[in-house]
């Protein structure tokens, strides 16, 4: 399958923001459990982070992304790309 990057920075207080870490990393969980092999984080630097996952396509990505609780929530802005692996 190919991969995926969701590039994000936020939109929102950090007190707003951390309301809803904990259901995106619930989301995440599920993801993995499905198979994408996802991974989140974020800058040491303060102000964005990063999810890496498996999708079978741009539409299964789009859609993963949508359902994020971070996005879904209008806590962040994001680029998705499709990552092309050169070496592995």
């Amino acid at each position: 399958m190919p991969w995926f990057v969701k590039i994000e920075t936020g939109m929102v207080d950090k007190r707003i923001f951390d309301q809803y870490v904990p259901a995106h990393t619930a989301y995440v969980k599920e993801l993995i459990d499905k198979g994408h092999k996802a991974k989140t984080g974020y800058w040491a630097e303060k102000g964005g982070g990063m999810m890496l996952f498996e999708a079978a396509s741009m539409d299964e990505a789009k859609a993963i992304v949508a359902a994020d609780p971070l996005v879904a929530n209008g806590c962040v802005n994001y680029q998705l790309h499709e990552w092309k692996i050169v070496v592995e």
